[in-house]
C-alpha cells in the first residue's frame, strides 16, 4: 500500500449528509436507539491503514460477501483553522479532491462500525489538489465498470462546505494537510472483486480504482 501524500494529519468524513437519506431517515431517528435526529455533524476518521491513492487496487475485506462504495468531494486545509466563521471558511482551505470511501454495508449510524469502515487501503484520495471556485457548485459522478450508480451535488448536502468547515472547526482544530470528505451518497453502490470504480467531478478531477480479486 502507499500512502497518498496529500493527507497529512486527518481523514474526517461526514456521515448523514445526504438529504435525501436523511429526510428519509426522520421516522427512524424517533425511535431507539436515537431517540431524535442528529443535530452535529456526524463524523467518522479514516485511519492511517486505510488510505491508499488513485489508480491503486483496494484489498477486498477478508471474508466478506459484499462491500459497498461512496464518493465524496475531499476538502484539503491549507493553514491552521480553528473556530471560524462560515463567511471565512473557505480562507484556510488549500483546494479540493475526490474520496472513495469502500466499506462493508452500514446496518445503522448509531454505533460505527469500527471494523467495517477502517479496512486496509479503503479509502483512495485523489492525486491532486484543485483550486475551486465555488464548491456548492460541483457534483460528484460514481460509475462501476462504466455504468453510473451515484450522482452527488454538493448543493444537495444538508450542510454545505463552508457550513461544515465552521462547525467542525469549533469541535476539533484542523491542520494544514488535513481533509474532510463532506457528504457521501446515502445510498451507496454495492461492489465486486474486480470491479473498476471511477468518480468524476467534471472539469476538475477524477480518481479510479479497482477491486481486488
Amino acid at each position: 500500500m502507499s500512502n497518498n501524500p496529500i493527507v497529512k494529519g486527518k481523514l474526517v468524513c461526514v456521515a448523514l449528509n445526504d438529504s435525501e437519506q436523511f429526510n428519509a431517515m426522520q421516522a427512524e431517528f424517533a425511535e431507539a436507539p436515537y431517540k431524535g435526529a442528529p443535530t452535529q455533524p456526524v463524523l467518522y476518521f479514516k485511519p492511517h491503514n486505510t488510505w491508499s491513492t488513485d489508480g491503486a487496487v483496494v484489498e477486498w475485506a477478508d471474508g466478506a460477501d459484499s462491500m459497498v462504495v461512496g464518493a465524496s468531494l475531499a476538502v484539503v486545509f491549507g493553514k491552521e483553522c480553528c473556530r471560524v466563521s462560515q463567511a471565512e471558511a473557505l480562507d484556510y482551505v488549500e483546494g479540493y479532491t475526490l474520496v472513495h470511501d469502500f466499506s462493508l454495508v452500514e446496518q445503522n449510524y448509531y454505533r460505527p462500525d469500527i471494523k467495517g469502515k477502517c479496512l486496509d487501503t479503503s479509502a483512495p484520495i485523489g492525486a491532486e489538489v484543485v483550486a475551486v471556485a465555488d464548491p456548492q457548485a460541483l457534483t460528484v459522478v460514481t460509475s462501476v465498470n462504466g455504468t453510473v450508480v451515484n450522482e452527488t451535488p454538493v448543493s444537495q448536502l444538508v450542510r454545505g462546505v463552508a457550513e461544515l468547515i465552521s462547525t467542525i472547526s469549533y469541535i476539533m482544530t484542523l491542520q494544514p494537510g488535513d481533509v474532510i470528505a463532506v457528504g457521501f451518497p446515502g445510498q451507496r453502490a454495492p461492489v465486486a472483486k474486480g470491479d473498476n470504480v471511477s468518480s468524476v467531478i467534471a472539469g476538475v478531477t477524477e480518481l479510479h480504482n479497482t477491486l481486488g480479486e
